[in-house]
């Protein structure tokens, strides 16, 4: 009966934890998903997977592991969101206001990044592997190559 009980609880155990390791506020992503705003809203580890954001208003949102592979947030407002270690695998980023967002370790392979704004953006251990950047001050950089990276009007 011992063995029973201590099996029982170690199959069980795991079903307990899965919801403490989802971080995101439930109401806050049904919120941006009906209305494209979510400003200041706790999004980490959210999954956005494929999901149509044109335009979103997530001006502070944090975003941290989130999952956006294939989303496309082409006009989105990121100004002084928290992306930390966030997936944009195929994700399409034109047009995106990323200012003084943080970046780092932010997974772009195989993402579209085109004419959007990075200025003041931490941009540590990027993943751009296969990305097309086009109009926007992503790259490989190093000492002795200073970035000029200019503010949207």
């Amino acid at each position: 009966m011992y063995r029973k009980l201590v099996a029982t609880i170690a199959l069980l155990a795991p079903l307990f934890f899965v919801n403490a390791v989802k971080a995101e506020n439930p109401q806050q992503l049904k919120q941006l998903l009906s209305s494209g705003e979510c400003v200041k809203c706790n999004l980490a580890k959210a999954d956005l997977h494929g999901a149509h954001l044109l335009g979103a208003d997530l001006r502070g949102a944090n975003l941290q592991g989130a999952n956006l592979k294939g989303a496309n947030i082409e006009g989105a407002d990121l100004t002084g969101a928290n992306l930390t270690g966030a997936n944009l695998t195929s994700a399409f980023a034109t047009n995106v206001n990323f200012k003084q967002a943080n970046l780092n370790k932010v997974n772009f392979t195989k993402a579209t990044i085109h004419d959007s704004n990075v200025y003041g953006a931490s941009m540590n251990d990027l993943n751009i592997s296969n990305a097309s950047i086009n109009n926007t001050a992503i790259g490989v950089g190093g000492e002795g190559s200073p970035l000029d990276i200019p503010d949207w009007p």
